[in-house]
This record gives structure tokens, sequence and C-alpha cells, in this order.
């Protein structure tokens, strides 16, 4: 079923209005009717907290507006294959090489003109996308930082969330000019790249985004050997009362534990999980 319909339907059992759903996900109404209307794709789940605010005011069983988002994605990211993509905009292509350092800007503007959209250009362009978008994700949880970010673009709050939930939902075959604006202008100081090693290094700016250079290499490793998922582990998965609320990143976390001897049970894992979301198992850096 598709997602735009489930959501009318229920707004119209319940009486509610498409601005009470927008306030109750904390976006603009006009965002909600673009969704509505199939303006927009729908956001990434993995991305967004939209789909929870949604489906606890539309009080819809957890988790099935993300899962008809992503089936709605899936059909979407198949029609998008079938075309060959596009090369990104001039003035975004202006912006990565603006944020070169120096001494390598004419040697990679000399690249990215012979071979218009190539393969450094895209891996240039997603890392910086990626690094951006980490900030972003973080923060979208920190009314202060929004509320900054926002009056300096001379944003609303809502408007704000919007802006980040789409730029989460960007790619490097459809960045643009506003997330390169609202987002890789002002979060990113500079970057570089060994153009024999094809190691890129992200500098972050400070003043919003402070934290230690990224740095993306390619490396030859040994290949891990297997391990069978832990018994524990899978019951756990399966206890919806001790794992509903975990996150991707969080089941990788818990995968990658390894144990000799002792077996830990599913109690294990839901108290690990509260550990590693407990600030004050953590300094901060």
């Amino acid at each position: 079923m598709d997602l735009s319909l489930v959501i009318k339907h229920r707004l119209g059992e319940l009486g509610l209005e498409q601005r009470d759903l927008a306030t109750a996900a904390q976006v603009t109404e006009s965002y909600i009717s673009q969704l509505l209307t199939r303006k927009k794709a729908p956001p990434a789940p993995g991305r967004t907290d939209i789909y929870e605010k949604m489906g606890e005011f539309l009080k819809l069983p957890n988790g099935e507006l993300a899962k008809l988002a992503n089936l709605q994605r899936h059909e979407e990211s198949k029609r998008k294959l079938a075309d060959p993509p596009t090369p990104l905009f001039k003035e975004v292509r202006e912006l990565v090489l603006r944020k070169c350092k120096p001494d390598k800007q004419n040697q990679i503007r000399a690249i990215f003109e012979k071979q218009p959209f190539g393969e450094l250009e895209r891996l240039v362009t997603q890392k910086l996308l990626d690094v951006a978008k980490r900030v972003a994700r973080e923060e979208l949880e920190s009314e202060n930082w929004l509320h900054l970010v926002a009056r300096l673009s001379n944003r609303s709050y809502e408007e704000m969330r919007v802006a980040i939930l789409e730029f989460l939902d960007t790619d490097v075959f459809d960045v643009s000019i506003e997330n390169c604006v609202s987002f890789l202008d002002p979060l990113i100081e500079s970057w570089d790249i060994d153009l024999a090693t094809f190691g890129v290094e992200i500098v972050l700016n400070r003043r919003v985004a402070p934290g230690h250079p990224k740095r993306f290499e390619f490396v030859e490793k040994e290949p891990e050997p297997a391990f069978d998922q832990e018994p524990g582990l899978t019951k756990f998965l399966q206890d919806a009362s001790l794992s509903r609320d975990a996150t991707e990143g969080e089941i990788q976390f818990l995968k990658g534990l390894r144990f000799k001897g002792k077996r830990p049970t599913p109690l294990y894992y839901y108290r690990e999980l509260q550990n590693l979301r407990d600030p004050l198992h953590f300094r901060t850096p």
C-alpha cells in the first residue's frame, strides 16, 4: 500500500489535518503536503525520525510507516537505475573544487574536466556528503544546534528540520545547489586527496562541526574469519520487548562482540545496549 494513501486515510479516520501532522513531526506543513502529493519521495527510514513521530501521532503500529517507505523507495531506486546518471551542477563542482587544498586544485580541476562526473569526482563528492551527513544526522536531535543553524540561514526551526531531512536523503547523483549552500559549504573546511593511494582527508569547520579530520583510505586487509551469530543475540533480536528500538548501528556493534567460552544471554545484550547509550560511560572528546 502507498505511504501517502495510508497517511491520508489515517488522518481522515482521526479527523486530523495536515498541519496537525506537521506540528507532531516538527516539520513544515508544506513538506507534509509534498510528501502526501508525492512531489517529494519519502526519506530513508534509517536517516530520519519522522516516521516514528508520525506513526505515534497517527496511532499506527510501530515501524509500519518506515516499512512502507522502504518499499516505495526500493521501487523508485529500480526506476532510477534504468536512467543514466547526470553530471553535477556546475555550482556543485565549483564548491567541491574550492574546498580542495590550493596546491591540488588545478590538477583536480583538470581531471574533473577531462572526465565529467567520472570516478574521481563521484568519489570525492560522495565522501564530502558522507561526512556532512554524519554531522547533520548527529545534530538532528539537538534543538540548540538546529535553532542556531536556522537563525544563521534565516529559517524557522521546522524549515531547518525539513532541510536536514532532505539533505540526509540525498546522494552524489542528486545533490543540489541548496544542499551545498546549506550544508557542504558551512560544514566542510577543506579536503585533500593522495592520487597515488586515493586516500581522502576531510577537515570540518570547527565553528559549527567540531571534530578531528576524517580520513578515508583503500587498504589491503586479510579476510576476517566467519563467526556464527551468538544464540543469545538471535533471541535478543527476536524479542521485541528487548530490541524494539535498537538502531542498525547499535545492532552492528552488538554483532561485533566476541566471546571465548561463555555464551551471553539475551539479557546481556539488552544491558550492553543500555551501557552503550549511557553518556556516563563515555568521555566527551
